[in-house]
């Protein structure tokens, strides 16, 4: 069997689906290993590293043409897929809801299609979660890059010239990455708030020494993956209200309230940013997926009576030695789980609940009702 890791196609995204300190779990399998040349260059491990632990190194034309199971950060394009076998596995991260053709042209070419976005989040799948490894890191990135566009420090100083008050920062949703955010901004010294719409995350708030903002917003609550509940029209004009009152006292806001499968709310509008002071800094960590904020843009800077927007795609990649090292842990995981050693394949178990949420096409048909036609 031939496993093929393919480089990062896109500019903003450094990370490699393998990793130098994870690679001998694939090779103990008995696996080939190939790579796409320069697949390290974001993570600073050249070719010859690779290859002197026992990898092959290839053109990605021949990674696709030799991969029995292909590991990816990206979908992959029609083109591409015309150059991969039949009965081939893709494994990785796809965007399955903005790319329904790729599913479709998967299902015709019969080629095995693997979403770990739609790993589920139980117990024994979440060494195989990618949204939650690299949300976490990402959490952390939009603190530092917020602290770098402040004008001010973070924590509070003693000092002979006087006393500097701390930063303060205002996280809205409070998942993986507002978590990572609520924490690492704590260890930086600043002063904490936070909101979600599930009042259930309100220790996990309080124990990281942040303030949880009350909001009555009526009946909330969660997904059965842990992912907050869509919010009427009603509770999302009240959120947006009562929330821009504790905006207008923040030097940093944070936003990361994202809608699996859909477009992020909006949930901070021009008028809230209006009453800001200038020199504040709101991140936006949906950009990506919609915007929470009004006026938000991908990969840029914007700047509105003083207040900046910040908004970048691929937050992750910003540290991108441990974004891989989390994302290759991530596929080898699912790869070890589900590899055969004696027929040196994948076994698909659709009896299995990782399986059956994980992979979309399979011996070309398409797995998912939510991607039948």
């Amino acid at each position: 069997m031939i496993i093929s890791a393919l480089k990062s196609s896109v500019d903003t995204d450094s990370r490699s689906p393998i990793h130098i300190d994870t690679i001998s779990t694939l090779l103990n399998l008995g696996a080939d290993v190939f790579f796409e040349e320069n697949i390290g260059i974001g993570i600073n491990v050249s070719d010859k590293i690779f290859e002197q632990s026992g990898l092959k190194k290839s053109s990605r034309e021949e990674c696709l043409k030799k991969g029995d199971l292909i590991i990816t950060n990206q979908p992959l394009g029609d083109d591409e897929l015309k150059l991969i076998k039949p009965n081939s596995t893709i494994l990785g991260m796809i965007n399955p809801f903005s790319n329904q053709a790729l599913i479709e042209s998967c299902s015709n070419l019969k080629i095995n299609l693997v979403s770990m976005e739609f790993i589920p989040r139980i117990t024994r799948a979440q060494k195989m979660d990618v949204l939650s490894s690299q949300a976490n890191l990402a959490g952390y990135v939009a603190v530092i890059e917020s602290a770098k566009h402040l004008s001010t420090a973070l924590p509070m100083m003693m000092t002979a010239a006087g006393t500097l008050k701390p930063a303060k920062v205002f996280v809205i949703g409070v998942g993986v990455a507002g978590l990572q955010a609520i924490a690492t901004a704590k260890r930086l010294g600043a002063r904490v708030e936070a909101f979600d719409t599930r009042d259930v995350v309100e220790e996990q708030v309080n124990s990281l020494g942040a303030k949880f903002v009350k909001i009555d917003l009526g009946e909330t609550g969660e997904t059965d993956q842990g992912y907050a509940k869509e919010l009427t029209e009603e509770q999302i004009t009240k959120q947006k209200e009562l929330q821009s009152k504790v905006c207008e006292r923040s030097d940093i806001v944070i936003t990361t309230a994202q809608l699996f499968g859909r477009p992020a709310p909006l949930l901070v509008d021009n008028k809230t940013i209006d009453r800001m002071m200038p020199g504040s800094v709101i991140f936006d960590m949906a950009v990506e997926s919609g915007g929470n904020v009004e006026g938000s843009e991908v990969d840029k800077v914007v700047e509105r009576n003083g207040v900046k927007i910040i908004g970048i795609s691929n937050l992750a990649s910003k540290v991108s030695n441990h974004a891989s090292l989390a994302l290759s842990n991530n596929y080898n995981n699912w790869i070890s789980d589900f590899f055969d050693k004696e027929n040196l394949s994948i076994s698909f178990d659709f009896d299995d609940e990782i399986i059956s949420s994980s992979v979309l096409v399979h011996n070309g048909e398409i797995k998912n009702e939510r991607f039948k036609k």
